[in-house]
């Protein structure tokens, strides 16, 4: 049985097809044996509970985007070797206390960085869109339309490109949100460049350029994923290429201190986006990780605390005009102004109307998303220039709508108490003069003809009932609906959160307008339980939403109603599909280890779904074995037999690590008989920090050995790098159970050991790629529904 860890279907396997194992009896029947044991019930459960496939279909290579990549698993479970040991008995208290120092001072090092990156972004996006737009709306003034028409699709169309350009050519990882490979790497999936320093780069390049350009989507997604990038740059624990060795950097060389502080990253970068500090904290808890639990929540939220407090530093400093003409809004969004919520009965009524509407909506959302991105994967697999035509030919559509649409609205009286704040002219606001007459305002121009952040606080604004007619509302919400769905999936980095606020504010005040006359509440809160609805419906997250529109408010009276409105919305579009997050992580491949295990595993024990041959090293083992066997399989984990003269029989000395016999390998810590040497001299040649981890891509690799044809003949000890305690399971354990364990313990290998006595002692392992329900559909077809 190979021993294999892979992704989604064997990228760290050495075969595509798993090989049968031989046994006398088919391996699905052992599960029937060990009832039949049991219940000796002779002859009643002979026939296998599932037929086994000899070989499966599987495919074996994980896409994301429109590239295939190798899947390789995060080691998050501690190693305890002898180097492990010897590492923290080699730290004194200063060390130690310097590692508890560090963890700290990085945590909150990155909510500093995500907070300057957040706000580099959103004053550099109203800055180009704000130019963009005052040079549209002076030449509309000057009554040049067709001009003012080549300009605004101009700007748009370059801006476009350009990211388009950066996701295609530099960083195609950092296409769309991100929060799908957040989610993957927070679950121990290390896909290709997800969190690289170029895809931080064009994360936030690109994600200004595309909001800028106009299109329907936001940067609040894309921040998220520029958090998880810059904790992962920050924790890489140092570096020998720039003499970055120090013992208290070296600490933090591992992936379980790694995930601590991404953890953090993403959180900040909720709290950067929506000035959420709770709501980062809980996103990260609700959302994003596996994995929790007390010590980091509280690291997390004093990271997004240090984001709270920069960013309203940041923005009094801009309310001076010191940020550009359109920079003295700073990171405010949808604030809104304090107001007492109060409602009856009725109210309630129409706010359960607008949670289940609001849940319909956005399960058709998903729908239509998750239909329309595999129409863009086939174009985007013909390379980068379809993948800049594509988002061109969205920008023009979304450019002709944006400015056309407008046309179509009469013009209409500004009121009188207002006249001196209408029409909006030079300047971001409601009331958007377009190519009306002094003294009128379009009022689908004031939605349409600003950035989004400006619409989305046009539509939450209180006490303006009257200003968007019914018409505008309807026709404002179709257009958004629709660019939202075309729009996600281009190559540039796009966010979901505001195209799902937009359109969930302009349904609420579309529901607000038509039952004004029923329900007392005001038009703003109707958009902003319209957005709540939303938000439920597509993304499917309820505490964490909650919480962020209770921050955006300042209004802890809209709790009732917020939570009645997502509750009913989540709940009921889960009857018709997953979270768009969930669709999006399943789509691109990414071998994701579910909550719950699928029913099928219930029928089924771990022994079922292991596949052979096993490829094991003795506890001693001859240096030619080890680096042809490197050489020739893909494997990260082998299983290590102790046998004659070390032991009477064989049995399990524990799992030795690819990348650990490469160090050990290098440091030619030879012998020329099968002898042990012990740890002692493993540590004269080698250091504990040698065998951490090296950062993305730069780990030794069996062709740097170099060694002789001499060193092939001799032998190594493996003893010094082995866990001796590795999770185990009984080969008649369920595998719902076995999967449970799996995730919950944030494991990479899991070995199965036999039942009985009188057999090899390891009977296979189980990695993450066994529990995927396409493997264990193509091992037994009749076990689940496709």
């Amino acid at each position: 049985m190979a021993a294999r860890e892979s992704g989604w279907g064997g990228a760290e396997s050495s075969t595509s097809t798993p090989v049968a194992t031989p046994m006398a009896t088919p391996v699905s029947t052992r599960s029937v044996k060990w009832e039949k044991d049991v219940e000796e019930a002779a002859g009643t459960l002979d026939r296998p509970l599932l037929s086994k496939r000899c070989a499966n279909t599987t495919s074996q290579m994980a896409v994301v985007g429109a590239n295939t990549c190798p899947i390789e698993s995060l080691d998050y479970e501690v190693v305890e070797n002898e180097v492990y040991n010897q590492d923290w008995r080699s730290r004194g208290k200063l060390q130690i206390f310097q590692y508890q120092v560090l963890k700290w001072a990085l945590a909150l090092f990155v909510g500093l960085v995500v907070a300057l990156v957040g706000f580099f972004s959103n004053i550099s996006v109203e800055n180009i869109a704000g130019f963009k737009l005052l040079l549209t709306s002076n030449l509309m003034l000057q009554d040049r339309y067709m001009v003012a028409f080549v300009v605004y699709i101009g700007c748009n169309t370059v801006l476009a490109a350009a990211a388009a350009a950066l996701c295609a050519y530099i960083a195609p990882a950092a296409a769309g949100s991100g929060i799908p490979e957040v989610k993957a790497y927070l679950n121990g999936i290390d896909a290709h460049s997800i969190l690289a320093p170029s895809t931080l780069l064009v994360k936030i390049f690109g994600s200004i350029l595309g909001v800028s350009a106009g299109f329907v989507l936001g940067k609040e997604g894309p921040m998220v994923h520029t958090g998880a990038c810059v904790a992962s740059f920050l924790g890489q624990g140092g570096s020998r290429k720039y003499g970055l060795t120090w013992n208290w950097i070296r600490y933090f060389k591992n992936d379980l201190d790694r995930r601590d502080l991404i953890t953090c990253g993403a959180a900040a970068g909720v709290a950067a986006a929506f000035r959420a500090p709770v709501g980062g904290v809980l996103f990260a808890l609700e959302e994003v990780t596996s994995w929790w639990r007390s010590a980091l929540l509280w690291r997390t939220f004093s990271t997004t605390a240090v984001v709270a407090m920069v960013l309203r530093g940041l923005i009094s400093y801009c309310r001076g005009g010191h940020c550009g003409l359109f920079g003295k809004g700073g990171l405010i969004m949808f604030d809104l102004s304090s107001r007492q919520a109060t409602y009856t009965a009725t109210d309630l009524a129409v706010v359960v109307l607008l949670g289940i509407l609001g849940g319909l909506l956005g399960a058709l959302f998903n729908f239509f998303v998750d239909r329309l991105l595999r129409v863009y994967n086939l174009l985007n697999e013909k390379g980068p220039r379809s993948k800049i035509i594509l988002t061109v030919t969205i920008s023009v559509i979304t450019s002709c709508c944006t400015f056309g649409l407008p046309w179509l609205t009469s013009c209409t009286p500004c009121p009188p108490e207002l006249a001196k704040k209408c029409p909006t002219i030079g300047r971001s606001g409601n009331f958007k003069n377009f190519q009306c007459p002094p003294g009128h305002y379009n009022a689908l121009a004031s939605l349409f003809f600003n950035t989004n952040d400006d619409a989305i606080r046009n539509l939450f604004s209180a006490g303006t009932e009257r200003e968007f007619g019914v018409s505008t509302l309807l026709t404002f919400f179709t257009t958004v609906y629709t660019l939202g769905i075309v729009t996600y999936g281009v190559a540039v980095p796009s966010g979901l959160f505001i195209p799902v606020i937009l359109a969930g504010a302009s349904f609420g005040r579309l529901i607000g307008s038509l039952l004004g006359s029923v329900s007392g509440l005001d038009s703003g809160l109707f958009a902003l339980l319209g957005a709540a609805s939303f938000l439920g419906g597509t993304m499917r997250m309820t505490v964490s939403v909650c919480v962020i529109l209770l921050e955006l408010t300042n209004d802890l009276h809209l709790l009732p109603l917020i939570m009645l409105v997502l509750l009913i919305a989540k709940t009921l579009a889960d009857c018709f599909n997953k979270g768009v997050y969930e669709q999006m992580v399943r789509m691109k491949g990414l071998p994701y280890l579910e909550v719950h295990a699928e029913p099928c595993m219930r029928s089924l024990v771990a022994g079922d779904v292991v596949s052979g041959p096993l490829i094991t090293f003795s506890s001693v083992e001859r240096v030619g074995t080890i680096v042809e066997t490197l050489r020739h399989t893909g494997h990260n984990g082998f299983p290590v037999i102790e046998d004659q003269p070390f032991a009477p029989a064989p049995e399990l000395c524990g799992l030795v690590l690819r990348s650990h016999l490469l160090v050990l390998l290098q440091g030619r810590i030879f012998t020329r008989r099968c002898v042990k040497t012990g740890a002692a001299d493993v540590f004269r040649t080698l250091a504990p920090f040698d065998f951490a981890k090296a950062g993305s891509g730069k780990g030794l690799k069996v062709e740097d050995l170099g060694l002789s044809e001499g060193d092939m003949d001799m032998y190594v000890d493996l003893h010094p790098i082995t866990n001796r305690s590795p999770y185990t399971v009984v080969e008649n354990m369920s595998l719902a159970k076995a999967a449970v364990l799996f995730r919950g313990l944030g494991l990479r290998h899991m070995c199965v050991v036999p039942r009985t006595q009188g057999r090899p002692p390891v009977v296979g392992i189980l990695t993450r790629h066994d529990f995927m329900p396409q493997y264990i559909r193509g091992l037994y077809p009749n076990s689940m529904p496709r």
